[in-house]
């Protein structure tokens, strides 16, 4: 495939059409990390809540922590998204 040939087709996709697709992308990509994200934190904190019970109050609050934390991600994302969507 030459040089001409990507030039021509990606000057037939419409600046629109590539908002779109970065802010699927963006939302998509963004809340799957968030996703993986919350997952280990809370996962990680049922496992050290498990193996010492007395740190659970210590725990709980950097979990929570922890999860804001992880949540951000995903409204930064959304965020990506509707600036993206709003510059078509």
């Amino acid at each position: 495939m030459d040089t001409n040939t990507v030039t021509q087709a990606a000057s037939m996709i419409s600046p629109a059409a590539l908002a779109w697709l970065g802010a699927g992308l963006a939302v998509g990509l963004g809340t799957l990390g968030s996703g993986v994200g919350i997952g280990i934190v809370f996962g990680k904190s049922i496992e050290s809540a498990a193996r010492q019970p007395e740190a659970a109050p210590l725990i709980n609050r950097m979990m929570y922590t922890g999860f804001a934390l992880v949540e951000a991600q995903a409204l930064y994302a959304l965020l990506v998204t509707f600036l993206l969507l709003a510059k078509k």
